[in-house]
């Protein structure tokens, strides 16, 4: 399985949420399914949020397109980062 690791660092956590949650059936339609989501407990203007992959060229396209980028302006994001990872066996 692969999954969508990502680290978002937001001005306000309840717009943020609030954007973010509107966004769920694009997310379906990129291939996504959202795993789980954490607040930092040392800055709660920190986010991450983990995707279970079942597309990854439409999840790579979802990222990257300039929609995206906008949805996050329009939610606060200041910064973030996106990885895509493996279960590793062991």
């Amino acid at each position: 399985m692969i999954y969508m690791l990502c680290r978002n660092r937001v001005r306000n956590y309840e717009k943020w949420k609030t954007i973010f949650d509107s966004h769920a059936s694009a997310h379906h339609k990129a291939g996504l399914s959202l795993v789980h989501l954490w607040r930092s407990l040392d800055d709660a203007h920190t986010v991450f949020f983990l995707f279970e992959v079942h597309d990854l060229d439409r999840a790579k396209a979802f990222i990257s397109a300039p929609e995206g980028a906008k949805a996050g302006k329009e939610a606060g994001v200041i910064e973030g980062e996106v990885r895509f990872l493996e279960e590793a066996e062991g």
